[in-house]
């Protein structure tokens, strides 16, 4: 039975893991570093969303999750390259997946948050929250990086 001490205390417990994962994100420090005003500017309201404060864009809203093209994708806010198309593939949620990153391209930590335990994937250069990464994707790897389109920017190869 649920009772208003049970809601409370899951209340506080979740509080505590989101705090928890604000302060480990508060910790790491990136080499490409701006302010809130300075990311704002360089990004529109939509990215800003999405890599500064780890919102996630609507499902089937990114044009990306439909490029097939061979190229590479960068992040939004610093330009690092982060997915080859090569390791593209269409997972059937709306948003572009994949099944690996470049080489020291991303980074992970623990996302505790309302849904339960995740892992949050964000660009090693500046930070940007990336999207999440699952453990049902494509061999060889068995990963789908499951990443919000507007926090990429794809090169045409």
């Amino acid at each position: 039975m649920l009772t208003r001490r049970t809601v409370l205390s899951l209340g506080t417990a979740m509080a505590a893991f989101s705090l928890a994962g604000f302060a480990a994100r508060a910790e790491e420090i990136f080499a490409v570093t701006r302010t809130g005003a300075e990311w704002q500017a360089l990004l529109s309201p939509e990215a800003f969303a999405v890599l500064r404060e780890a919102a996630t864009e609507r499902s089937r809203s990114s044009p990306l999750d439909h490029e097939y093209g061979p190229g590479i994708y960068h992040c939004a806010g610093c330009d690092l390259a982060l997915f080859s198309s090569e390791a593209k593939f269409d997972s059937g949620t709306g948003w572009p997946s994949f099944w690996q990153p470049l080489p020291d391209a991303v980074r992970t930590r623990a996302d505790f948050g309302w849904l339960g335990s995740r892992t949050e994937v964000h660009c090693r250069r500046c930070g940007g929250h990336l999207g999440h990464v699952f453990n049902d994707g494509p061999q060889p790897t068995g990963k789908r990086y499951c990443m919000n389109g507007v926090a990429l920017a794809f090169r045409a190869a």
